[in-house]
């Protein structure tokens, strides 16, 4: 429960209950309420999210979504929802499901998305900004902003994970191979090939990314590219991935939920886009990279690819990633051994 000193201040509920991409796309208009509003945060996610969230600095408590046993979950789950009284509850989902969160709890004022599916509309008492789909997902979210009267902040990322200090030698480019999306994976041996580059341009300790459905991929991009390949994949919590991605110099990834982590932590990120829309859901603000063939049939948005070999994702090329790859080490990495003479690994 509250204190008196923060009985002063505006409650305010947020409910992103997923996925993981999604997750950090909300982050810059949840840290703009915070400061515009001088609020406290909870925020409602899945359960297998939960420790991820944790590391969101500008939430006070989240509170677990259990979407897999919600019916024999709900009693407790309902409980713990309805302990504080929140001045506002913002969606950020637009779903039934988050919507069913918003009625239930105990709000002064319940907000959804202008991107509202499923009849969500229909449990909250208005909607924060027009339809427009033709943006950002991180800039759908900052609607809220506009409706409540605040000012609109330079879209930042606040989250902390536990440093990891690593043995391996700078620079350091990690890999993240694998999406949920057949058709926005590269090639596994484009992923080899870019490795083989970076390697001979001295760039030697390379890190692969991904859960457990990802292990296969990545141990094939491991064998093949030998020392200084440090395979991660299924070995470590979304938290611990957080970890591990923050000392990276560069990251090279598909669309997916841990290239957004790796934008959230300011990392210069490398995305190849195929099947999706960059302008949508790509990378967000400076210092990374889109790579994209044009094809008539882009952004399909679709898992299942009609062409039959993915031709938008296949047709970037190794050495096109390799060349934006060394122009970001570049601008990123400590150069005063290279400027002294005593290191050419990369003229």
């Amino acid at each position: 429960m509250r204190d008196d000193e923060k009985g002063l201040r505006l409650r305010i509920l947020v409910i992103k209950l997923s996925s993981l991409g999604d997750l950090f796309c909300a982050l810059p208009a949840v840290h703009n309420l915070k400061l515009g509003l001088g609020a406290d945060i909870d925020w409602v996610t899945q359960k297998e999210y939960v420790d991820l969230v944790t590391c969101f600095t500008d939430v006070d408590n989240v509170i677990p979504f259990y979407r897999h046993s919600f019916i024999s979950s709900m009693k407790p789950f309902l409980k713990r929802l309805r302990e504080e009284e929140y001045d506002y509850v913002v969606d950020f989902q637009g779903l039934l499901k988050s919507a069913f969160v918003v009625r239930m709890a105990r709000a002064g004022k319940r907000i959804g998305p202008s991107f509202h599916r499923e009849g969500s509309h229909l449990f909250y008492d208005s909607v924060a900004g027009p339809r427009n789909k033709k943006r950002h997902a991180i800039d759908e979210n900052l609607d809220i902003i506009a409706y409540l009267g605040l000012e609109k902040l330079t879209p930042e990322f606040h989250l902390k994970f536990q440093e990891k200090h690593l043995s391996q030698e700078q620079p350091c480019v990690a890999m993240i191979p694998i999406s949920r999306w057949e058709t926005k994976n590269w090639p596994i041996k484009h992923y080899i090939e870019t490795g083989k580059r970076l390697k001979q341009e001295g760039v030697s300790n390379i890190f692969l990314l991904g859960g457990p459905d990802d292990v296969a991929a990545c141990s094939e991009i491991e064998e093949a590219l030998g020392d200084g390949v440090v395979n991660m994949a299924g070995k470590s919590s979304l938290v611990e991935a957080g970890s591990i991605l923050q000392p990276m110099n560069l990251v090279i990834s598909n669309d997916s939920g841990l290239m957004h982590m790796a934008v959230a932590l300011g990392i210069p990120t490398i995305v190849i886009h195929g099947a999706t829309d960059p302008a949508r859901t790509g990378p967000y603000g400076a210092g990374n990279s889109v790579l994209k063939i044009d094809l008539p049939c882009q952004p399909c948005f679709s898992k299942v690819c009609t062409q039959g070999a993915i031709p938008c994702m296949s047709g970037v090329l190794p050495e096109e990633v390799v060349k934006t790859a060394l122009e970001a080490i570049w601008l990123t990495h400590d150069y005063a051994e290279v400027r002294s003479g005593r290191d050419t690994r990369f003229r």
